[in-house]
C-alpha cells in the first residue's frame, strides 16, 4: 500500500493528529522565553537551522562553522536551562536566535513541540534543517556542492523534503582515551563506522522507513535489537506552518513528507548525518540524561548506555570502516546521489 492510498479513515486520522501537533505547539509558545531574537535577518530563500540543546558547549564552536560553510543562513536554538556556559556563547552569535526553557523535556514530546512552535512562526517558506549538536549532515557533493545547491534541486524536482540515515561515528579504542577538544573536527577522533548491520521496515501508518542497527544496536541492544535506537531521518523540509514533526525528525505530517524513498526499484537522492555522540564526553552526558530521566521510555536508551558502558566503552570491531568521504558512503549504500548527477 502506497501512501496515498491509505484508507479514507487513516487520512482523516493522520490530518487530525497534525492539527492536534501545531495547536499543541503553539500552546507551547509560553515555555520559550526570548534571549536573543534576531530572527529580523532573515531573508526569503535563507536555509535555516533548528536546534534544541542542553550542555552542549564544547560543541558549539565546531557546529556552528561546519553549518556556516555548509550554507545555513541563520541558527534558532532552544536552551534547555543549560548551566555550562551554553546560553551565554549563543547570545554572543550574530546569525543565532536564542530562546530559552526550563520546561520539562519529556512534556515537550523530547522538544519537538518547541521546534514544532519555531518552525510554525519563522520556518514557513524556507528549507529548514532541524538537527541535534552532535548531528553533521552530508550529502552527495557535500564537500563541493552547497545546501543551497542542494535545496534548488529538490525545489526544481518538485520534492519538499530530503532524508538522511543518522550514522553513528566512533574511535578505535577507549572512548575516554581520546580526549576531545573545543572547535576541533569531531571526526578526526570519531572516524570510524560500522559499513552494514542495518534493518530497515516500513511503518504502515507513516509511511516512513524505520531502520536501526550500527554500533549502539551492536553493543548495547545485543540481547534486544529492536529496541535500539532509530536511525531514519528526515531533518530538511521545505516547510509550511501546517507541518508537524511526530518523533524527534524520524517522521513528519502530513505523511507525503515521509515518501523519501522509490518502491518501483529505483532510487531517490539521500544523505547521511554523521552522528558524534561517541566521544570523551560520552560518559558524562550519558550519566547526566540517566539522572535526569527526560527521554523517551523513562530513558531506556540511557539505561543500555549506562549498563554498556560498565563493560567497556570500546565501539571498534574487525568490520568496522574508517570514512573517507560522501563516495565511499555511497559505494556501500548508504546515501544515494538517485539522478542528482
Amino acid at each position: 500500500m502506497r501512501i496515498g492510498d491509505v484508507p479514507f479513515p487513516g487520512r482523516l486520522r493522520c490530518r487530525a493528529e497534525r492539527q492536534y501537533l501545531v495547536v499543541r505547539a503553539w500552546n507551547r509558545r509560553h515555555a520559550l522565553k526570548s534571549i536573543m531574537n534576531r530572527t529580523d535577518q532573515i531573508r526569503k530563500g535563507d536555509i535555516l537551522a533548528f536546534v534544541t540543546l542542553r550542555n552542549e558547549r564544547v560543541r558549539l564552536p565546531y557546529f556552528l562553522d561546519y553549518y556556516r560553510k555548509l550554507g545555513v543562513d541563520h541558527f534558532l536554538f532552544v536552551n534547555n536551562d543549560s548551566d555550562d556556559g551554553s546560553g551565554n556563547y549563543l547570545a554572543e552569535q550574530p546569525d543565532v536566535s536564542l530562546w530559552w526553557t526550563n520546561a520539562g523535556y519529556r512534556r515537550s514530546r523530547f522538544g519537538m513541540d518547541w521546534i514544532n512552535r519555531l518552525l510554525m512562526k519563522y520556518g514557513h517558506g524556507h528549507w529548514c534543517l532541524t538537527i541535534d549538536p552532535d548531528e553533521f549532515l552530508i550529502y552527495p557533493h557535500s564537500d563541493s556542492r552547497p545546501l543551497e545547491a542542494l535545496t534548488d534541486w529538490l525545489d526544481a524536482s518538485g520534492r519538499r523534503s530530503f532524508p538522511a540515515m543518522l550514522l553513528d561515528m566512533y574511535p578505535r579504542g577507549n572512548i575516554e582515551d581520546q580526549p576531545y577538544e573545543e572547535g576541533t573536527d569531531p571526526f578526526q577522533i570519531a572516524r570510524w563506522f560500522d559499513p552494514a548491520n542495518y534493518s530497515i521496515s516500513k511503518n504502515a501508518y507513516y509511511g516512513n522507513l524505520w531502520i536501526q542497527g550500527g554500533p549502539r544496536t551492536r553493543k548495547f541492544f545485543t540481547a534486544e535489537p529492536l529496541a535500539g535506537p532509530a536511525l531514519n531521518k528526515t531533518p530538511l523540509v521545505k516547510w509550511h506552518w501546517r507541518y508537524a514533526y511526530v518523533s524527534s525528525t524520524h517522521m513528519l505530517l502530513p505523511r507525503h513528507l515521509n515518501m523519501v524513498y522509490d518502491e518501483s526499484g529505483g532510487e531517490m537522492a539521500s544523505g547521511c548525518l554523521l552522528h558524534a555522540k561517541f566521544l570523551s564526553t560520552f560518559a558524562d552526558k550519558s550519566a547526566e540524561e540517566l539522572d535526569r530521566r527526560q527521554h523517551y521510555a523513562n530513558s531506556k536508551e540511557y539505561q543500555a548506555y549506562h549498563a554498556g558502558l560498565r563493560r567497556g566503552t570500546d565501539l571498534w570491531c574487525s568490520e568496522s570502516r574508517e570514512y573517507a568521504d560522501w563516495r565511499q558512503l555511497e559505494d556501500l549504500g548508504l546515501i544515494s546521489r538517485g539522478n542528482w548527477a
